[in-house]
Formats: C-alpha cells, sequence, structure tokens
C-alpha cells in the first residue's frame, strides 16, 4: 500500500480540524470577551529508509533517508489577549482593561470562596467558581449582582460607609457575592435610596443616595493566572482553572481606602470588551486549510491511480 494515503489522510484528518477552529472563531467574531484560537501542526512518525552513516577512510558520511508518514495536531492554543474596548451607555457594562478575570459563582446564595495568601483555594459546598471577561451584568430584582446567566459576581464584603465615615478594610479571608440595595440606612439611621451608582477602576461600587452622600457598598474581585492559556473554556463565555493554569491570584480589596494590589488591570465602567478575532487574518487561514485539505485529497486520488495503473499492466 502506497504511504501517500496515510500521509494524505492526515492532512485531511488535521486540516479539517483546523477549519473546525476557524469557522469557531469567525462565529464568535460578535461574541463579548471571546478569546480566539489556533491550530498547530506537528510531523508524525518517519520511516528510515537507510540510517545515517560516519565518514570512512574511503567514503565520505551518509545522512539518513527517511520517508514522512503524515502529519498531527501538536496543540489548540487559546489566544488571550486584550480585544477591542467598545463604550456602551449602560451602568453594568464593566470592562477589564489588563490581564484579570471576574470571579463568578453558581450555587447557593450564601456561596463563599475562600482566600489563603490572596490565593483562591476553593468554594463553600455546593458552590462552583468560574472566570469571565464578560462585564455585560445585570441587577435582579433582589439586587444581586450576576452575569447574563445569573452566575453571581464575587468580590470583597464592604459595609455601607459613607464618605464622611471612616473607610473599612476589605476582608482578607472570603470573597461573597455582591449586590446593589436600593435603600442603604445612613450613620444617622435614616434609609435613604440609591438614586445611582458608580463602579471604579479598583472595582469599588459606590452607592449615590438620595442627600447626595455616597457609600461604599462592595469592591469587584478580580483574578489572574499564571497560565491564563491554561484555563478550560466551559461555554457562557465562562472558564474554569486546571491544573496547568495555576490557582487564580485575587487582587487584594482596599485598605484603608487605598488600593494596595497592581498588575491586574483597571475596570471600566460603561465599557465592553468585545472579540479578539481578526477577520482577515481568519480568513487567510482558512484560505491555506481549505487548499491544503483538497491537495491532501488530490495525493490520495493520485495513489489510487498509480494502483489502477499497476493493476492494468498485469492485463
Amino acid at each position: 500500500m502506497l504511504r501517500s494515503f496515510y500521509s494524505g489522510v492526515s492532512g485531511l484528518k488535521v486540516n479539517q480540524a483546523k477549519l473546525d477552529v476557524i469557522g469557531n472563531n469567525i462565529a464568535n467574531v460578535g461574541t463579548t470577551s471571546f478569546k480566539s484560537s489556533r491550530v498547530r501542526f506537528k510531523d508524525m512518525i518517519s520511516q528510515n529508509v537507510t540510517e545515517s552513516a560516519s565518514p570512512g577512510t574511503s567514503l565520505g558520511g551518509m545522512n539518513a533517508k527517511q520517508v514522512g508518514l503524515g502529519v498531527q495536531i501538536s496543540g489548540i492554543d487559546t489566544l488571550v489577549g486584550q480585544g477591542t474596548m467598545q463604550p456602551t451607555a449602560r451602568d453594568l457594562d464593566v470592562a477589564i482593561d489588563g490581564e484579570g478575570y471576574f470571579v463568578v459563582a453558581k450555587g447557593a446564595t450564601t456561596a463563599t470562596a475562600s482566600l489563603v495568601a490572596g490565593k483562591l483555594t476553593g468554594g463553600s459546598a455546593g458552590t462552583e467558581i468560574s472566570y469571565t471577561r464578560d462585564g455585560a451584568l445585570i441587577k435582579d430584582n433582589l439586587g444581586n449582582l450576576v452575569t447574563s446567566d445569573g452566575a453571581r459576581v464575587m468580590g470583597y464584603a464592604l459595609a455601607g460607609n459613607v464618605q464622611s465615615a471612616a473607610p473599612q478594610n476589605a476582608s482578607t479571608s472570603a470573597l461573597v457575592p455582591l449586590s446593589i440595595p436600593d435603600k442603604i440606612t445612613d450613620l444617622n439611621g435614616k434609609v435613604q435610596n440609591v438614586t445611582s451608582f458608580t463602579i471604579a477602576k479598583d472595582g469599588v461600587i459606590s452607592a449615590v443616595l438620595a442627600d447626595g452622600s455616597v457609600s461604599e457598598v462592595g469592591q469587584i474581585a478580580m483574578a489572574t493566572f499564571s497560565n491564563p492559556e491554561g484555563l478550560k473554556k466551559t461555554g457562557d463565555n465562562l472558564y474554569q482553572s486546571t491544573s496547568n493554569s495555576g490557582t487564580a491570584q485575587v487582587r487584594s480589596g482596599i485598605v484603608n481606602d487605598e488600593d494596595k494590589s497592581s498588575g491586574y488591570g483597571d475596570m471600566l465602567q460603561k465599557v465592553l470588551e468585545m472579540s479578539n478575532v481578526d477577520l482577515s487574518e481568519q480568513f487567510t487561514d482558512m484560505i491555506i486549510a481549505e487548499r491544503a485539505f483538497q491537495a491532501s485529497g488530490k495525493s490520495i486520488t493520485t495513489g489510487d491511480e498509480i494502483l489502477q495503473d499497476l493493476i492494468g499492466l498485469k492485463r
């Protein structure tokens, strides 16, 4: 049997996988904060026709003669580069300008995520912790801050402190679900309506009360990973940590009204991060993969024609 048959089949398989990845990238060109992927190939084992030989007294050295047996997928990488920032007019749209991720949880309403020396060690019983860069947030009818699919946004608890009061430090032991209440009791014991709110670059949510005073009601957490390309996509714009992504390192909360952390990026209110898919690059890769697929198929049909000619020689 001709070796070109097997090489051609392997070429069909890997280029089909590449077209699958390209198709997924193109389909998600409008997906908020989507990270595109790429496929890398590597050659398969080669068969030695003759071994190499070292120089001798009568002949010089000779290289080995090898026939390649095809191609295989070397890796499918997630490209975590930041997408373009698109301004919006919505208060609950938040983008991360940097390498950080939002921490979100599904499970009990009392869900918590434990922190040890800034590292996220897990969630409370029945809680599933995930990460996302999709900042199109929603406030439900109870005031909870959630994603479009209802996952609770996690952060640091800050008791409602009016600006003139002494600021409270963020908790260092756990993250909790955040909420933006409709009413807040001020320092004088008066219940006031929340008229608006802002989200600062450090993630602190400040509610503006009816009398113009400001109360900090929480701080959105931000996590980073030593290897973000190792995160596992789970759908719904969510990621989960893996053994190769490393443990989530959570940005420290405000301490005496000052953010002590750095290197995570800034949160931008009324902005959304768009997909990082480059359509011109994807179409170019698609043309190359399509031609490679056709060429691999042609090598199979050419091998078949050669076999037919060999059979014809017997007649």
